[in-house]
C-alpha cells in the first residue's frame, strides 16, 4: 500500500511519498526534481550500517555523484559543532547551489541536515529520508530545521522545505523499541490536535508500544494520517505565524524537561508525552477540557509505553524558569497549546503560574 501526500506551499510545494520498499527507488524519485548532480548523504553510523549502501546505490544507479558523512548519534550532538563538520564535507566535495543534501536518519539527522542545507551557500536542496517513526510522522515534514543551544532546544534554526520526503515503512523493522514508543507520542499528538478519527483508531489497537504488535495496515494508516495532518497545517501556515503553533502540543513543558536533563535522560517523544499529560491537566483545571478526555489521552500515552511522571528530583521552579526560554514565548508570556476536545486545541498565554506549578507538582516522579 502506497500513498502520496502533497504539501501545498506557494513556491515550496513538495510530495511525501509513503511506500514499502521505496528506499531502493530514492534515486529514481529524485531524478524528476531538477536537482544537481552532487549529493551529500548525511546519516549516523547505526542507520548507515543498515541502509546507507542501499541509498547510495540507488542514487549512483541514476547518475548522482555521492559522498556521505556520518554524524554521531544522539540529541547531545545536535550542535553547531556538528553542523561545521557537515560544512567541511560540503566544501571538500564542492557542493554547489544546485546540489542536494539527503538526510537518512531520525529527527536529529533530519534537523541538522536540513539546517546545513538551509545555510550552505545561503540554501541548497534537501531531501528527507526518515528512518524513525518520529521523523516519519513529524520532523521530516514542514521544513523546520535547527540545532540546540546549551540553554534550549532548537533555538538556532531556519525554515527550509525539502524537495521530497520519502518514507519507507519497512525501515522501521530495525528501529529500537524505545524509539518506536517515542515516535508514537507524536502520533497521539496529531489525534488530539487535529484528527479525532486517528485518535479512535489508536484506541482500538491493543498495543502501541512495539512495532511487532501493531498491524501493518495500522502503521500505514498512522503514517498517512499523521503526515496528512502535518501537511494540512503547514500548507496553511508555513512559518508558524498562527495555526502551526498547535503542532507544539506537549512540547512546551517537554522541551523544558529535555533541556534540564541535558537531553540525556529522556527521548524527545518521551518528553512530549510528559508535556501532553501536563497540558491536558492544565486544560482541565482551566475548564477547557473534560476530565474524561484527558483520561483517554493519558491511557493512550500509557499504552504506548511512555512515561507519565516527571523525572525524579527535577526542580519544579527550574522547569517554570526554563519555560521562559521557549521559542513560543511572546512579550514575556509563555504560550501553551491546550486541548478543548479530541481533535481540537487552542493556543493561549493565559495560564497562571500557580496552575503550572500545581500540575507539575502532581506529576512529580
Amino acid at each position: 500500500m502506497s500513498s502520496v501526500i502533497k504539501v501545498d506551499i506557494p513556491e515550496n510545494s513538495y510530495e511525501i511519498s509513503v511506500a514499502p520498499g521505496s528506499l531502493d527507488q530514492l534515486g529514481e524519485q529524485m531524478t524528476g526534481l531538477k536537482l544537481g548532480k552532487k549529493v551529500l548523504l548525511v546519516s549516523n553510523p547505526m542507520i548507515f550500517k543498515h541502509y546507507g549502501e542501499r541509498a547510495i546505490a540507488s542514487l549512483k544507479n541514476v547518475g548522482f555523484d555521492v559522498v556521505h558523512y556520518n554524524l554521531p548519534p544522539g540529541e547531545r550532538y545536535k550542535t553547531l559543532n556538528s553542523i561545521q563538520k557537515i560544512y567541511d564535507v560540503a566544501l571538500e566535495h564542492r557542493l554547489e547551489r544546485s546540489s542536494t543534501m539527503v538526510a537518512l536518519g531520525g529527527g536529529v539527522v533530519g534537523d541538522m541536515t536540513g539546517f546545513a542545507a538551509a545555510t550552505w551557500l545561503r540554501g541548497i536542496n534537501v531531501v528527507q529520508v526518515p528512518t524513525s517513526l518520529l521523523a516519519m510522522v513529524d520532523s521530516s515534514v514542514g521544513g523546520k530545521t535547527g540545532v540546540n543551544h546549551p540553554q534550549g532546544k532548537n533555538l538556532i534554526g531556519a525554515f527550509h522545505q525539502p524537495s521530497l520526503v520519502l518514507i519507507d515503512p519497512e525501515v522501521l523493522k530495525t528501529l529500537p523499541a524505545a524509539e518506536f514508543r517515542a515516535g508514537m507520542a507524536e502520533v497521539i499528538k496529531y489525534g488530539v490536535i487535529w484528527d479525532a478519527e486517528l485518535f479512535t483508531q489508536l484506541e482500538a489497537s491493543k498495543h502501541l508500544d512495539q512495532l511487532r504488535y501493531v498491524k501493518s495496515d495500522l502503521i500505514n494508516y498512522i503514517l498517512t494520517h499523521s503526515c496528512q495532518a502535518k501537511a494540512d497545517v503547514v500548507s496553511q501556515d508555513e512559518k508558524e505565524s498562527g495555526l502551526r503553533a498547535i503542532l507544539n502540543y506537549g512540547h512546551t513543558i517537554g522541551h523544558a524537561v529535555e533541556s534540564l536533563t541535558n537531553y540525556r535522560l529522556l527521548k524527545h517523544g518521551e518528553a512530549v508525552g510528559i508535556g501532553m499529560i501536563a497540558a491536558g491537566e492544565i486544560a482541565v483545571k482551566l475548564g477547557l477540557w473534560q476530565k474524561a478526555d484527558t483520561e483517554r489521552q493519558n491511557a493512550l500515552i500509557q499504552k504506548a509505553g511512555l512515561p507519565t511522571k516527571l523525572p525524579a528530583g527535577l526542580d519544579i521552579a527550574a522547569i517554570i524558569d526554563a519555560l521562559q526560554l521557549d521559542k513560543k514565548v511572546k512579550s514575556g508570556k509563555v504560550r501553551f497549546v491546550l486541548p478543548t476536545q479530541i481533535g481540537a486545541v487552542k493556543v493561549t498565554d493565559e495560564v497562571p503560574t500557580d496552575t503550572m506549578r500545581q500540575v507539575l507538582e502532581e506529576m512529580a516522579g
